[in-house]
């Protein structure tokens, strides 16, 4: 499995601690009002996400998860 980048593991997290009753379009928009992207290469990510089945539909796969749990153990480091 390739290494995500930042930004990915960015998103994963942000979907993994997203508010309950929150949906996909809700996450994206907090994560663009972060600044870290734009909305273009946020549904870009997205969209890199599913493809790789690391988000289906609007939740993480098993694989999400584990790459979001990965990741929020990285930048507590």
């Amino acid at each position: 499995m390739e290494e995500l980048d930042i930004i990915k593991k960015v998103f994963l997290l942000g979907v993994s601690k997203r508010e309950e009753g929150e949906n996909m379009q809700e996450t994206l928009i907090s994560l663009v009002n972060t600044g870290m992207f734009d909305m273009k290469e946020g549904k870009q990510v997205l969209k890199e996400l599913r493809d790789a089945k690391y988000i289906v539909g609007d939740n993480l796969s098993m694989t999400g998860i584990i790459e979001a749990d990965k990741a929020e153990k990285e930048f507590k480091q």
